[in-house]
């Protein structure tokens, strides 16, 4: 059985040093991996995640994390991604990573993910260059991401995004943003493909459990949701979840 420690929304500031970093230390005997779905910083500044990184060194179970909308938001994504790389964790975009995992072979696949609504209110490729220009980012972000899934060779699979693949996670925000929560698109491409399974964050008002059309669970893991510095899921030998 595979501990899987996940959190996603952290928004860390500057003030944040020191806030988790004794619970990201228990990680080292209640869990197997550690998944960062997104949002860890503020405004994505370097002095926000060098907070964070300060407390993620404490934490030395493999660390995976994907950035989220408010890492972007200074345009700092490669200082940022440099950071966390320094402190120990590998950062996904479009990109896989296969880990031997308490003797069984583990792959994920990440990306932030971007919005574009769900079936029967979704964007389309359509009319002004900006629409196009917002559904062609989900198109090639989904492109990527089945890429990534397709080249994993083990025998489990996880999806870690920030963005939503899913309508059911994120049912208690208002539905006139549901298109800039997540899109369809993602779900269409993993349930193609196959995983164990997705967990992604962004729906600070979202519920936790979900799953897609073809049945792959699906865990929103922001920290308003989930209400703890992280939650442990375990994954069984069938590669469910228990």
């Amino acid at each position: 059985m595979i501990r899987v420690a996940a959190v996603g929304d952290l928004h860390y500031d500057r003030h944040c040093r020191g806030r988790w970093a004794h619970e990201f230390e228990l990680l080292n005997e209640s869990a197997d991996l550690f998944l960062m779905a997104g949002d860890l910083t503020q405004i994505g500044t370097a002095e926000e995640m060098e907070a964070l990184a300060s407390d993620l060194r404490h934490c030395s179970i493999p660390k995976v994390a994907v950035l989220g909308n408010h890492d972007l938001e200074t345009d700092l994504q490669d200082t940022v991604t440099d950071i966390l790389e320094k402190a120990g964790v590998v950062v996904l975009e479009g990109e896989a990573l296969e880990l031997d995992i308490a003797g069984e072979a583990l792959g994920i696949a990440g990306t932030m993910g971007f919005g574009g609504g769900f079936w029967g209110a979704s964007a389309a490729e359509f009319g002004e260059p900006e629409m196009k220009n917002f559904t062609i980012r989900t198109r090639r972000m989904t492109a990527s991401l089945e890429t990534a899934l397709r080249s994993l060779q083990t025998k489990y699979r996880i999806v870690l995004m920030h963005y939503s693949p899913i309508r059911e996670t994120l049912v208690g925000e208002p539905p006139e943003i549901f298109p800039f929560l997540g899109s369809f698109h993602f779900a269409n491409a993993v349930d193609a493909i196959g995983a164990n399974y997705i967990f992604h964050a962004h729906a600070h008002r979202g519920k936790e459990m979900g799953s897609t059309p073809g049945g792959i669970p699906v865990r929103n893991v922001a920290l308003p949701v989930i209400r703890e510095p992280y939650r442990i899921y375990s994954l069984g030998d069938e590669g469910t979840l228990v």
